[in-house]
């Protein structure tokens, strides 16, 4: 057996996991009424809760057994598992704009991860963590706050979903680092980083709900999908000292493959996601309504 199917298979179970919460967050905010605080009294929002975390273990056990050129590209396969599971999810079809714009998004971003070189340091310094947690939560914040300019729903949406691949990206860099800490034994450094972590990766879930209310699933899937692991990459281009593979060649594809993925996202934005069926607390308000309407037309009727 080959030794790189075991990653694999591992980042394909890790990639349909987040495709599916992804799914069911989606039709959580499109149904619940009750503002950004309503999807926590769901059950679905806790069963998609889960499935992220088994993506994430998957995603993390699949880079113990193989290469992160390999692992990282393979993340990306979940827009293009999350579009046909919505569309199973909704019955409607996923549409030759919708494919055309998933598989521009997961070829771009795949380029730009494979180009990315080894690491040349093993994690953070200590001394640079507190002024990254600051740039992220200030990156993030900017983006949310400005979400609320946009004038179209899947704007809106975008923003959000990129605040949030911000938060994930980072939650990631900090993830490894605590890591780190945990296994040299540097728990002076562990306590502070891993609250960091959490923090972040609360926010990044909290704001990729909140990007799918109004917007769809594909345009914030795929803006996630893209700015995570963009931010990450240039953390680790800036910080710790990552390069590109093959000079100056691999950095100008780098740009084109960051092109062709935003050409993606750019594509799906201007989908008009379907309208969801409301959730039946949506109607239970209507009910007296109607009845009060019928006894009144009973009433003067009489």
């Amino acid at each position: 057996m080959s030794p790189l199917l075991l990653p694999v298979l591992l980042c394909l179970v890790s990639a349909v996991a987040y495709a599916a919460a992804a799914v069911v967050q989606e039709r959580v905010a499109a149904t619940t009424p009750g503002g950004p605080c309503g999807p926590l009294r769901r059950p679905g929002w806790w069963g998609a809760v889960a499935l992220t975390g088994l993506g994430a273990g998957l995603h993390v056990l699949a880079l113990a057994y193989g290469p992160l050129s390999l692992v990282q590209p393979l993340g990306a396969l979940t827009i293009v598992f999350a579009l046909p599971l919505a569309a199973v999810s909704a019955r409607r079809p996923v549409g030759a704009a919708g494919w055309r714009g998933a598989l521009l998004a997961t070829a771009g971003l795949a380029g730009l991860l494979s180009l990315t070189g080894p690491p040349h340091a093993e994690t953070l310094d200590p001394a640079q963590r507190p002024g990254l947690a600051a740039v992220a939560v200030a990156g993030a914040a900017v983006l949310a706050l400005g979400a609320h300019w946009a004038r179209r729903a899947v704007v809106h949406g975008v923003v959000l979903a990129a605040a949030a691949g911000v938060a994930f990206g980072m939650a990631s860099v900090f993830t490894k680092a605590a890591a780190q800490d945990w296994t040299s034994g540097r728990t002076e450094f562990f306590v502070f980083t891993a609250l960091v972590t959490a923090v972040l990766a609360a926010g990044g879930m909290l704001l990729s709900q909140a990007s799918y209310r109004g917007a769809g699933l594909a345009a914030p899937l795929a803006t996630v999908t893209t700015v995570n692991p963009v931010v990450a990459a240039a953390v680790g281009t800036a910080v710790l000292g990552e390069t590109f593979r093959y000079g100056v060649t691999g950095g100008l594809l780098a740009i084109l493959a960051g092109t062709v993925a935003t050409a993606g996202v750019v594509t799906l934005s201007r989908l008009t996601p379907p309208r969801a069926a409301p959730h039946p607390s949506d109607t239970t308000s209507t009910v007296p309504r109607a009845r009060r309407g019928l006894t009144h037309a009973t009433a003067k009727q009489e």
